[in-house]
């Protein structure tokens, strides 16, 4: 599931949840429902996502597991 994936992303990059939302423009409660599942992640923040962990929008949705 992405979500866990971008949950594993996050900790093997040793960054915050509160980094992370900040890169995305958004308050940390709202990335935290990403990662938990709660809320669907939006195709701009999956791109952009891709872009800060050098990994493929495939891998984060799940299609792929080579990063």
């Amino acid at each position: 599931m992405h979500f866990r994936r971008i949950k594993d992303l996050r900790e093997d990059n040793d960054k915050t949840q509160k980094e992370v939302a900040k890169y995305l423009n958004m308050h940390r409660s709202v990335y935290c429902r990403y990662e938990s599942g709660e809320r669907e992640i939006p195709t701009w923040a999956v791109l952009k996502l891709a872009e800060l962990y050098h990994t493929s929008t495939d891998y984060i949705l799940g299609r792929t597991d080579q990063p």
